[in-house]
């Protein structure tokens, strides 16, 4: 997702452009997922700035039954870029401080990659559910409780804290 911006950079302030986006990107938190929207790239006195509403689908893990599901993603992004090259001169500029910044390249190329990926991360839930009322997996024998009841007996699971109540039992004998 690469725009050359060399000419938008010619401009003065306030000049924009608009852009559809329709592409799939790969990466390693997110899978692979396909996004599409409308970004505008609006010149501003330092760089460029980019305002855009984007939807997508990837793939989730739940986070109960632990099984793969197609979320829609939705999220906005709103951030400037800062040229590393005067697009008149060629001469490098200084950059910001902020490690952080996103930068136009010495080619004058904006490559949206990276923006997209932070703020999709941004738009997962941290719990991703299939669905709302999902059941889980069953604590003692696994199995995904979403498919059907499980054959284990009730109650016959061992507390997690069994060895610590045995412990405090022994504590107060004597």
């Amino acid at each position: 997702m690469q725009i050359n911006v060399a000419q938008l950079l010619k401009q003065a302030a306030g000049a924009s452009r608009s852009y559809e986006i329709d592409a799939t990107l790969s990466f390693e938190e997110l899978a692979e997922y396909h996004v599409q929207g409308e970004v505008e790239l609006i010149r501003t006195e330092e760089g460029i700035l980019v305002r855009g509403v984007f939807s997508g689908k990837s793939s989730l893990m739940c986070g109960r039954c632990l099984t793969l599901f197609d979320y829609a993603l939705t999220f906005k992004i709103g951030e400037e870029f800062l040229p590393s090259i005067d697009v008149i001169s060629g001469i490098p500029l200084p950059l910001a401080d902020d490690s952080t910044a996103f930068t136009v390249d010495e080619h004058h190329v904006l490559d949206l990659s990276e923006a997209i990926r932070q703020y999709g991360l941004l738009a997962v839930p941290m719990k991703p559910l299939c669905r709302p009322d999902c059941a889980g997996l069953c604590p003692q024998c696994g199995a995904n409780l979403n498919q059907g009841a499980c054959h284990c007996v009730p109650g016959s699971q061992k507390s997690a804290w069994s060895e610590l109540e045995k412990l405090n039992s022994i504590r107060k004998l004597r």
